[in-house]
């Protein structure tokens, strides 16, 4: 089993962290985004969102009944997405 990337938690086989954004559109933008990205490497998460701007991402590999290095790394791509929109909020 990979190890659990930082600022994640390893829940029932699967790797979950929540994402606050300043509104509830921004966090929009941002399950937008994941959604396009997953796309790209073709490993799907569960994406949650909620009022006021909560978005939780749980990722794991269902043909592997736990995570993978997909998970891995599709937790690396959504935190660079996070790191960019929270970047880009402050400029």
């Amino acid at each position: 089993m990979p190890e659990t990337p930082m600022g994640w938690l390893l829940v029932d086989r699967a790797f979950v962290r929540e994402f606050p954004f300043v509104s509830f559109a921004r966090a929009a933008e941002f399950v937008a985004r994941v959604g396009h990205a997953a796309d790209e490497i073709d490993h799907h998460p569960e994406v949650m969102l909620r009022y006021p701007g909560i978005v939780t991402v749980n990722t794991t590999s269902h043909d592997a009944a736990g995570v993978t290095s997909r998970d891995v790394r599709l937790a690396a791509v959504v935190d660079e997405l996070a790191e960019s929109m929270t970047q880009q909020s402050r400029d």
